[in-house]
């Protein structure tokens, strides 16, 4: 692609690389100019302009928008994504629905070392979406790009974004009670409303006394495809009483804590084939905690182990939650 200034006269065919107001009208960057455009400039005793002429081996931008984002997602529908019409160069990726982003990380790395004209920038590794919400944006910065190079980026990175949907239908909340405990009026809100952001509903919620024999049987008769326990007083040891109700009725704990903050005290585990999670306290805020990164990918079938949540602590130190009792900047 050839770059730079040239006289109005030989403009004709080339790409305005710069918004022009020529005869009480703009010319808008981007526009191919064609005769009429070109007798405009002349008529309005501009000289010269500033535009772009592709090579042979060029694509122009839409095109190579178009065509990169096909690659990368090439059965829209199947990804759970929808692919925006290319304009400037752009075509945006867009959640159809509820759901987990799961990247290609090292494919997509790999397309954005093609050509420092060829981009796609996404949200981050497991965002949890809602519908209408953008995915990725890819992004050709130069009017046109070597269509080679639009290939070999195709090459690196096919099928490498995709939003997993929600797969569990509902969840069973367990609550367990102590004398001035909380009132969990709102906390039982905040969590049937991170559930309909998944397209889920709260199946039931049951409040038994904080004792690991009522909080047990709660668990075995529970509905819902996942279970969540919310304890009047934090879960603060892997044999508290939530983990040890959870093994008393015959299941198992996966891990306990988690190097997020706010969530540190969250448990995961599963019972008879169904998750279960422990949710930490700051679960009554609608505010973003560590269980709203375990709790969307378990909804979307994502298996999520000890490994993890291990490796949530980098970026897992979240936006202080204004409701918090004890704030981290008034601990030492």
């Amino acid at each position: 692609m050839k770059f730079g200034p040239v006289p109005v006269g030989r403009a004709g065919g080339a790409i305005l690389a710069h918004s022009v107001t020529a005869g009480g009208r703009k010319l808008r960057k981007g526009l191919l100019l064609e005769a009429a455009h070109v007798e405009t400039l002349r008529a309005a005793g501009i000289e010269a302009v500033i535009v772009a002429r592709l090579g042979h081996d060029d694509m122009h931008e839409d095109a190579a928008a178009a065509r990169l984002a096909s690659a990368l997602v090439p059965d829209p529908e199947a990804a759970g994504l929808r692919l925006t019409e290319p304009f400037t160069g752009r075509v945006n990726l867009i959640a159809a629905g509820p759901g987990v982003v799961v990247l290609d990380a090292a494919a997509i790395a790999a397309f954005n070392a093609v050509d420092p004209m060829i981009t796609v920038a996404t949200v981050p590794q497991h965002q949890q979406m809602r519908a209408g919400g953008m995915v990725a944006t890819v992004k050709v910065i130069a009017y046109g790009v070597r269509a080679a190079h639009v290939q070999a980026a195709c090459d690196r990175a096919v099928a490498a974004i995709r939003l997993c949907a929600p797969v569990m239908r509902d969840a069973g909340l367990v609550i367990t009670a102590i004398p001035g405990g909380p009132d969990d009026t709102k906390g039982v809100r905040a969590i049937a409303d991170r559930l309909a952001a998944l397209g889920m509903d709260l199946a039931e919620c049951i409040t038994v006394p904080h004792r690991s024999a009522d909080l047990a049987a709660a668990l075995a008769r529970v509905g819902g495809d996942m279970a969540l326990v919310l304890t009047g007083s934090a879960t603060s040891d892997p044999d508290d009483v939530a983990p040890a109700a959870l093994r008393a009725a015959g299941g198992t704990v996966a891990r306990y804590g988690m190097p997020v903050d706010p969530g540190n005290l969250l448990f995961l585990g599963a019972l008879d084939g169904r998750p279960v999670i422990g949710l930490p306290g700051c679960a009554r805020s609608p505010a973003l905690n560590g269980a709203d990164w375990v709790l969307s990918r378990v909804a979307c079938g994502l298996s999520v182990d000890a490994a993890d949540i291990a490796a949530m602590g980098v970026g897992g130190l979240l936006k202080e939650i204004p409701t918090r009792p004890q704030p981290r900047a008034g601990r030492r």
